[in-house]
């Protein structure tokens, strides 16, 4: 069996990541997130963790420092979208977890693919 990841980039070449509204949960967020960014849909499965960075758009009177939390979760995509909302400034495509590492810009999202591939040593 082959595992890959979905990767999405916007089209700079940069991996995205998405933000949670004050009305949803963190598991809500990821699974809205995958449509609306990616285009892929399934199962939610086990929080993966989370992660502290830094964001220089975020910095405002209420976090001067910018700092933010990203909540990892595992999503077994069952389907993939022909469209999808942010099509026009994404593009997908699947990677193998060493592809995925080599494409991070952010040692936070190292640290999470790491933990990924642990979670999925577990469960195999």
């Amino acid at each position: 069996m082959a595992l890959e990841l979905w990767g999405c980039w916007d089209l700079d070449e940069k991996i995205v990541t998405g933000g949670w509204e004050n009305d949803e949960t963190a598991k809500e967020a990821a699974v809205r997130e995958a449509i609306e960014e990616a285009g892929v849909r399934g199962d939610l499965m086990d929080f993966i963790g989370d992660y502290q960075f830094k964001s220089k758009t975020l910095q405002d009177e209420c976090c001067p420092d910018g700092l933010c939390k990203a909540a990892m979760y595992a999503l077994f995509v069952k389907e993939e979208l022909e469209s999808w909302p942010e099509q026009s400034t994404r593009t997908r495509s699947w990677l193998t977890i060493p592809e995925a590492v080599d494409s991070c810009r952010h040692k936070w999202m190292e640290e999470a693919l790491k933990d990924f591939s642990s979670w999925l040593e577990d469960k195999m």
